[in-house]
This record gives structure tokens, sequence and C-alpha cells, in this order.
């Protein structure tokens, strides 16, 4: 049953994910830094900004724009560390079979790095969509729209 080809071929197809989502990771990763950097901006000067002459229909489309960008990552970076950390135990099991604790070793470290960094982009983009969230609403709420 485990030597059919379909399983040899799932095998290999969820082997070549790594790099993929890795990267995907890493992406949302560099979403969060930029997006920590825009909401910072935004809380001290760039509100005051929009407020002083906004259309709330323009200022209704950024704020949507822009929370749902954090939204998307904060819901994908802990499923991409999740897959981060499937991916590599598959191989990194049958290398314990095999008494290759080196590639082990490999495996289990990728896995847990993948985890704590997707756990951590998810809650950085969370944390940023909520406050996000209260800022527009307030500024929508000031602007009569």
């Amino acid at each position: 049953m485990l030597d059919s080809p379909l399983v040899t071929l799932l095998h290999g197809f969820t082997g070549l994910l790594l790099e993929p989502v890795l990267v995907a990771l890493g992406v949302a990763v560099v979403v969060c830094v930029w997006d920590s950097g825009t909401a910072v901006g935004e809380r001290f000067s760039g509100l005051r900004r929009l407020a002083a002459g906004a259309d709330p229909a323009r200022v209704e489309a950024l704020a949507r724009r822009r929370i749902e960008r954090v939204d998307l990552v904060a819901r994908l970076a802990p499923m991409l560390g999740l897959m981060g950390t499937l991916i590599p135990l598959g191989p990194g099991l049958a290398a314990l079979g095999r008494g290759e604790l080196d590639v082990l070793a490999t495996a289990v470290t990728v896995a847990f790095d993948t985890t704590v960094v997707g756990l951590l982009a998810g809650a950085i983009a969370f944390v940023i969509g909520r406050l996000r969230r209260r800022w527009y609403e307030g500024l929508l709420e000031a602007l009569g729209a």
C-alpha cells in the first residue's frame, strides 16, 4: 500500500513544496515589517494628514486595502508555518528509521523554526490589523462617513 506509485508521487510533490513555503513565509515576514513601519507612520502623522483634506470614500478604500493585507498575512502565516513544520518531519522521521540523526536534527530544526516564524508573523499582522481597524473606524466617524 505504501509502495504504490501514487504515494511516491505524493511524497515527491510534498517535498517540492518546502522551498515555496519558506519563500512565502519570508514574504509574510517582509510584509509584517513593512506594515509595522507603515502603522507607526499612520499612528503618528498619516491619519492626521488623511483627516485634513480627506474624502471619506478614499479613506475607506485605503483602510480596506491596508486592513485586508494584514488580515491575509495574519491568516496565512500560521498556515505556512504549519506546512513548514510538517513537510520536513516526514523525511526526518524516515531518516530516524535509518539511523541518520543529523538529518532528523536538521528536519526538526527547520520544523520548529518555521512554526515560530509563522506564528510570530501572524501575531504581528493580527495586532496591526486590530489597531488599524480601530484607527480607521475612528477617523471615518470623525469625517462623518
